[in-house]
């Protein structure tokens, strides 16, 4: 475990990620993608690089993996055609995180989930799965809210957590990291998600974990 970690006390809340973070998405993620690229005709590249696009903004991560910004509609109304009506069965919480979340609930502190992830499939995911007790508030995209990107969604769920004291952000992707830096949080990264190694080391997170009793035992000892 990360020692003499210099996390904000006394911690009030944590701002968690999905994909990657609380819920292991990869697999239903990349095949939905990769059928879609396929379907609007185009090149269909390997499961590494198609890794990268879990997590980012849609236009970014497609962007990495060569879409023409012209072609981004579509592929990205190719993917919600096969993604949506199945998604709350596509990404299930990685084990241990369901009891870490209720260490944390037990110890009184506030959490909300902050995703790029669009608003009605977070919400879906998380009320429709077993750590809905714990979450009250699912913040997403939502361009009709003016949310495009991971620090819209981090300041819509401080908004809505609405305390006073520290937070942090909890991520897998230097998304997380850049998002909450711009409102001035610290993030923990945690590394059973998606990033490549050194990347949230390089992002400037404050200390990266190797499992969610570890990132449960971090936070406790400053709430």
């Amino acid at each position: 475990m990360p020692t003499a970690v210099p996390l904000p006390s006394p911690l009030r809340a944590v701002l968690f990620d999905l994909d990657g973070t609380l819920c292991d998405s990869e697999d239903g993620i990349v095949s939905h993608l990769g059928r879609a690229l396929a379907t609007v005709g185009l090149p269909v590249p390997g499961r590494d690089a198609l890794r990268a696009c879990v997590g980012p903004p849609w236009h970014h991560g497609l962007d990495l993996i060569g879409v023409p910004i012209d072609r981004v509609p579509d592929v990205i109304a190719a993917y919600r055609a096969t993604y949506d009506d199945e998604a709350p069965g596509l990404a299930p919480p990685f084990p241990g995180v369901a009891e870490a979340l209720a260490r944390l609930h037990d110890a009184g502190l506030a959490m909300a989930v902050a995703t790029s992830k669009p608003q009605h499939l977070a919400a879906r995911i998380v009320s429709g799965g077993p750590l809905a007790p714990y979450l009250p508030t699912v913040v997403g995209a939502d361009p009709d809210a003016g949310r495009h990107t991971k620090a819209d969604s981090v300041a819509g769920a401080l908004a809505a957590v609405r305390l006073d004291g520290p937070v942090v952000m909890v991520g897998d992707r230097h998304h997380d990291v850049d998002g909450a830096r711009a409102h001035g949080l610290d993030t923990i990264g945690v590394r059973w998600g998606t990033a490549a190694p050194g990347e949230l080391e390089a992002a400037g997170a404050l200390a990266v974990v190797d499992s969610p009793t570890q990132l449960a035992d971090l936070l406790l000892a400053v709430a």
